[in-house]
């Protein structure tokens, strides 16, 4: 082994310190507390930010096409059932959804709101997991013919259920002698649905495609093609293959365009929360550097005796070595299975906590989920407590060193 039965048992009494020693143990604890904090602090967060990562991606992505088709002449886009059939010929591509998108007012009872509103095929909708699964009153089976879907958000702030008629103002009027006339439609609400994202529970109303082919006046085009693909983690092999299909009948927007400066300020913010948090450890890794350097000025004298006696150089400084190890690997350990146990189950103490105090911690609408997620990266939290083990390692390795210099003659000559 590295270190001897002689140097281990040294380098705990000297942690066990006694009563004139006390404030040293203090600095030590501290230590030990402050990097076990860090560690969970930053295993806690890095799980946050890449829950939230996840969870608007899976949103984003299943509510929203991988690719979308679009006319290359600007407008609608005819013919879409030919393109739509060769791009389904097309490897990787696993659906394609005509599409006709728009934005309207919404009235209810003399209220109205913004939405946007998107056409599509009943068939299409029911294949749809993240809205087909999500469908918490009616059916899906009742979207189609002239019933539509809205998200819970929406039907709550709107005091709506299913089977009541929702009123679409449609942003172009009919033009008559007497000036320009609103068009607006009612329908019945078939189904709502709750995919766990406030901003499409709270502005989206699905249609029928027919009915949103009339109500924008889109004769038989569509405004684009949603193209969903295998893998969109891989977009882009998929959006070479789906551009060479589309070659000049259209142009091509895949999801990390449509999304550059939303997942782009995400990875900044992850990266800085990183850097900062790592911080408190190095903070925390400081300590153990003073509270060293102490117990080495504070244990002179038996250093001394113990170099008298036969203890080497390197005998002393793996005894200090040991001594603030232990407090940075005990903190590194506590601090992993706090962070690992809060990430783990973070929503239920989320839960706990505001009905303790009564106050809501996690807005909806503030940050676009109805629910706090965590996703553990494991290979995050091996370089996290990694990275404190280094810096703890890091942090001895001077005090050691003055310990395994300190001269023996000179700690003994006014003893």
């Amino acid at each position: 082994m590295i270190f001897n039965a002689f140097e281990r048992m040294v380098a705990m009494r000297y942690l066990r310190a006694r009563r004139q020693e006390g404030f040293i143990s203090v600095i030590a604890g501290f230590s030990l507390v402050g990097i076990a904090l860090g560690v969970a602090t930053l295993i806690i967060v890095m799980a946050v930010m890449n829950g939230f990562r996840a969870e608007l991606l899976g949103r984003v992505l299943g509510l929203n096409g991988h690719l979308n088709v679009y006319s290359s002449r600007g407008g609608p886009l005819p013919d879409f059932d030919i393109l739509a059939g060769k791009l389904r010929n097309t490897p990787g591509v696993v659906n394609v959804t005509p599409t006709v998108e728009g934005q309207a007012l919404v009235s209810v009872r003399g209220v109205a709101s913004g939405a946007v509103i998107r056409g599509v095929r009943a068939e299409d909708f029911k294949v749809r997991p993240t809205l087909a699964n999500n469908v918490i009153r009616g059916s899906v089976d009742e979207f189609g013919e002239d019933r539509v879907a809205i998200g819970v958000r929406m039907a709550q702030r709107l005091g709506l259920s299913v089977g009541d008629q929702i009123t679409l103002i449609a942003p172009q009027g009919n033009v008559t002698a007497f000036g320009t006339v609103p068009r607006m439609r009612s329908y019945p609400i078939g189904a709502i649905f709750d995919v766990g994202m406030f901003e499409y529970d709270n502005s989206f109303i699905f249609l029928p495609l027919e009915e949103a082919q009339a109500f924008f006046r889109t004769g038989d085009a569509v405004t684009s093609l949603e193209v969903f693909v295998s893998d969109p983690m891989q977009i882009a092999a998929a959006r070479s293959a789906v551009q060479s299909v589309v070659a000049g009948e259209g142009r091509v927007v895949d999801w990390q365009q449509s999304n550059a400066s939303f997942f782009t300020a995400l990875q900044v913010e992850r990266n800085v929360m990183f850097l900062i948090l790592s911080l408190i450890i190095m903070v925390a890794a400081f300590n153990i550097i003073s509270s060293l350097i102490m117990l080495v000025k504070d244990k002179g004298r038996d250093i001394a005796i113990l170099r008298t006696m036969g203890a080497t150089r390197g005998m002393i400084m793996r005894i200090f070595f040991l001594s603030g190890a232990s407090v940075g690997v005990t903190g590194t350990l506590l601090g992993l299975a706090l962070g690992v146990s809060f990430a783990l189950n973070i929503e239920s103490i989320r839960q706990v906590i505001q009905g303790l105090t009564g106050t809501n911690l996690f807005n909806a609408e503030i940050y676009f989920l109805s629910h706090l997620p965590a996703k553990i990266d494991w290979s995050e939290v091996t370089q996290v407590t990694l990275m404190a083990l280094g810096l703890s390692f890091a942090a001895t390795i001077y005090p050691s060193w003055r310990a395994a210099r300190l001269d023996p003659v000179e700690a003994l000559r006014y003893e």
